[in-house]
């Protein structure tokens, strides 16, 4: 228990330094509210935003938090799952089999530089603006980094493990699934959390453009009626649920691969 207050006392010493100093900063009147409000503008922002009757008064935003949050956390699990159904077993098989690395892996590689702001004409002409268009997005941003380090973990599997496994008399299949997937796997979870950074950021690229809900909807509309205060508290709340998404896989793959954790 004291090594974890530790450790979360050493994590929150620099944010709480640069709200410290940021606080400061804004009450001598050395940053513009206009620009960049203090930390208590911004908490009094976002405790309006996440707790305040809605319909009261005439900020549209008051008592939406909630809300907000919901349609986007949604749109990045699907899009986030549909990456991981299709990128898994799609680069397991492109690290395992050199037939089908020649065929579809230059096809990936030549797409993955495309950013996904690229891919908002196409997928807003496809899907018009609609949630489809969102997760198509944020689907196809975290595909690239969960097939490509799938495909390194196949790729990378000791060839005295399938030797072996040959000799014990495995089929293919017993080869692909017992062997070459779970040494695979720490490659697949690094994969999926930088899949999921990827997704957050991309569902905010969407909802700005390609939908009219969720915090990117919600962060475009408040920098355009000079909000700044509600972007802030906007940005904080895609970060913090950024950073929960990315301690979830974290606490999943320990999970999962404890037998890894235990032998380290």
């Amino acid at each position: 228990m004291t090594r974890a207050l530790t450790r979360a006392a050493h994590a929150l010493a620099l944010p709480l330094l640069i709200v410290l100093v940021w606080e400061a900063a804004g009450r001598a009147g050395l940053v513009p509210p206009g620009i960049l409000p203090a930390p208590s503008q911004v908490f009094a922002a976002w405790r309006l935003w996440a707790f305040g009757t809605p319909g009261f008064g005439l900020n549209p935003y008051v008592g939406t938090w909630v809300e907000t949050v919901l349609f986007s956390m949604g749109r990045v699990f699907r899009g986030f799952a549909a990456a991981v159904v299709i990128g898994v077993p799609l680069g397991v098989l492109i690290g395992w089999s050199a037939f089908i690395a020649r065929s579809i892996d230059p096809l990936i590689q030549g797409l993955r530089p495309i950013p996904i702001t690229a891919w908002l004409p196409f997928a807003i002409a496809v899907f018009g603006i609609r949630d489809a268009g969102a997760i198509f997005l944020i689907g196809l941003g975290a595909f690239f980094p969960i097939v490509v380090n799938s495909a390194a973990g196949a790729r990378d599997c000791p060839k005295n493990l399938v030797r072996a496994a040959l000799m014990m008399g495995a089929t293919q299949r017993q080869l692909l699934l017992r062997v070459v997937v779970p040494n695979a796997a720490p490659n697949i979870f690094v994969g999926m959390r930088l899949g999921m950074g990827i997704a957050w950021t991309a569902v905010i690229v969407a909802e700005i453009v390609a939908v009219k809900s969720g915090l990117g909807y919600v962060l475009w509309d408040a920098y355009y009626v000079g909000r700044m205060d509600v972007v802030i508290a906007d940005m904080i709340s895609i970060g913090i649920f950024g950073f929960l998404s990315d301690q979830v896989l974290v606490a999943v793959g320990h999970r999962v691969l404890a037998w890894k954790f235990a032998r380290a």
